[in-house]
């Protein structure tokens, strides 16, 4: 008994796992098309014609976001969720950004229009499902031992109409209130660049008015007019340059004689200030 279970939990881990390769390799091949697609379709300069079909459309944005969301919808009968992601939504998306469309509202209409293909037929996976674990055959129930009749596939179209009918009825209710989802979100900020340019060449002038290349400015706040040229040393003759061995300031700056200043433009700093 124990071996038997030991083989059934590897059969299931197998099962699993390649059930798994089959599902990456599956999405692998979506993603590898719809990139293959988008570029044939960028070269072809196919986004230039459908950006003129669309914005020619009455009705504006209104007219644009009705034709759109009937043609995702019947593009859900044969697309799958992943193939309308990758290749019909970055073909619409640059369309509804130069009409000024909100995308994130943009993209969370579409996406609630395209769940619903999850519940049609041909290729509504939430249709196999139910289907993969409704009984095909006539049945005794375990608690009532009353005998019950199978499900059928057309039961279980009909009993998606009405979550079918839901869907459609968010998609409308988000066109008709977009505040159901872009109240939520921050305003953008409008920034006017000309007043920005303005206030910036206004700080400038007054910075160089403010400013005085006459004079130096000393750590004890008192300012000593500069001599001469700015890119020339000062001349210790004149009394401008490093204080004198023996001094004050000398001490306190240099070390012992014929050694290195500690701090260099202390010195200097004290001699003008002097």
């Amino acid at each position: 008994m124990a071996v038997s279970r030991k083989r059934l939990s590897w059969r299931l881990l197998r099962q699993a796992l390649d059930t798994t390769t089959k599902l990456a390799s599956f999405v692998m091949f979506i993603l590898v098309g719809a990139t293959i697609f988008s570029m044939v379709f960028q070269a072809a300069d196919g986004p230039v014609w459908v950006e003129h079909l669309l914005t020619k459309l009455p009705g504006g944005h209104l007219g644009f976001l009705i034709f759109v969301n009937v043609l995702v919808f019947f593009l859900a009968f044969f697309l799958d969720f992943f193939e309308l992601s990758f290749i019909v939504v970055p073909v619409l998306a640059p369309i509804a950004d130069k009409m000024g469309i909100d995308l994130i509202w943009f993209g969370v209409l579409l996406a609630v229009n395209m769940q619903t293909s999850f519940l049609h037929p041909p290729f509504g996976f939430a249709l196999f499902y139910l289907r993969s674990v409704a009984p095909e055959k006539p049945y005794v129930d375990a608690h009532t031992g009353k005998t019950m009749e199978p499900v059928t596939t057309m039961q279980i179209y009909k009993g998606a109409i009405p979550f079918l009918l839901l869907q459609l009825s968010m998609v409308a209710i988000l066109i008709a209130f977009p505040a159901l989802v872009t109240g939520g979100l921050d305003k953008p900020v409008k920034v006017d660049m000309k007043a920005v340019e303005q206030q910036m060449l206004q700080d400038l002038n007054e910075t160089d008015q403010s400013s005085d290349f006459n004079t130096i400015v000393v750590p004890g706040g008192n300012a000593a007019p500069a001599t001469g040229d700015g890119n020339k040393a000062p001349n210790p003759a004149s009394g401008g340059g490093l204080p004198e061995a023996g001094s004050g300031a000398g001490d306190s700056s240099f070390g012992p004689v014929g050694g290195e200043a500690n701090d260099p433009m202390k010195a200097i700093q004290d001699s003008i200030g002097k």
